[in-house]
């Protein structure tokens, strides 16, 4: 009898965490929201609750190390083993802004966050990814993190500069890299995927809903055999 699957998705209560949360749960994964908030967690696991859809919530700050070890344990406890990783919590410093006028600290904040944070809860979470048949990682990038459409006059991001958030997920796509080299021979898959310009409460405005957006990180946290790729919604995207 094949084992169902065990999925961790952080920043999981909102947005398109959430949306990724209930597609993956329509899948037949068990989910866990990762949330900084215990009462949102609650309140996003009783949603999907009321669709028939069946999840847990977990304590999980990528600013708060302490809850990241925590909630390693507890899923070590629950399951012996984590099957899919959507590292998706993340967030924007209306401080940031162009290299020249940037508050160093909204920078500061945004690397901290969705690059360092994102490495610790994956560090945390490893041991259990290894323990797992075939682990699945998926960073959820953007096309904004991407040096070669930064640096593209034609490209629809070439004006977007936010030097925090642009290199968080540059970093961000370093990791996917990485790590790609480093598991390449266990199994674990790891991808850098864009969900495409999704209005969310990060953003404030987008072409496509969080439902729409979560597609492409699911499809990539249940199946494929690609590892090591930069993908967005209309193929690959160069790093």
């Amino acid at each position: 009898m094949t084992q169902q699957r065990i999925a961790l998705v952080t920043g999981g209560n909102k947005g398109i965490g959430f949306q990724i949360a209930r597609q993956l749960a329509e899948a037949g994964i068990e989910v866990v929201i990762g949330s900084r908030d215990e009462g949102r967690g609650a309140e996003a696991v009783a949603e999907l609750a009321e669709d028939q859809l069946s999840a847990s919530s977990i304590e999980l700050d990528l600013n708060a190390p302490e809850t990241l070890l925590a909630a390693a344990d507890t899923l070590k406890a629950r399951h012996g083993r984590l099957d899919i990783l959507v590292n998706n919590a993340g967030i924007f410093d209306f401080g940031d802004g162009p290299p020249a006028t940037a508050s160093i600290d909204a920078v500061r904040h945004v690397m901290e966050v969705n690059f360092i944070g994102t490495l610790a809860v994956t560090q945390a979470m490893l041991p259990l990814l290894q323990a797992a048949p075939e682990g699945r990682i998926v960073n959820l990038s953007s096309s904004l993190g991407s040096l070669t459409l930064n640096g593209d006059p034609d490209s629809a991001y070439y004006s977007q500069r936010y030097i925090g958030y642009n290199a968080s997920k540059a970093a961000l796509n370093m990791l996917t890299v990485q790590l790609h080299e480093e598991l390449k021979e266990t199994g674990i898959k790891v991808n850098s995927v864009s969900p495409g310009f999704v209005k969310t409460d990060l953003t404030g405005y987008g072409t496509m809903t969080p439902e729409e957006g979560a597609r492409l990180p699911v499809r990539y946290a249940l199946e494929g055999e690609e590892s090591g790729r930069f993908i967005e919604p209309d193929g690959m995207t160069p790093w």
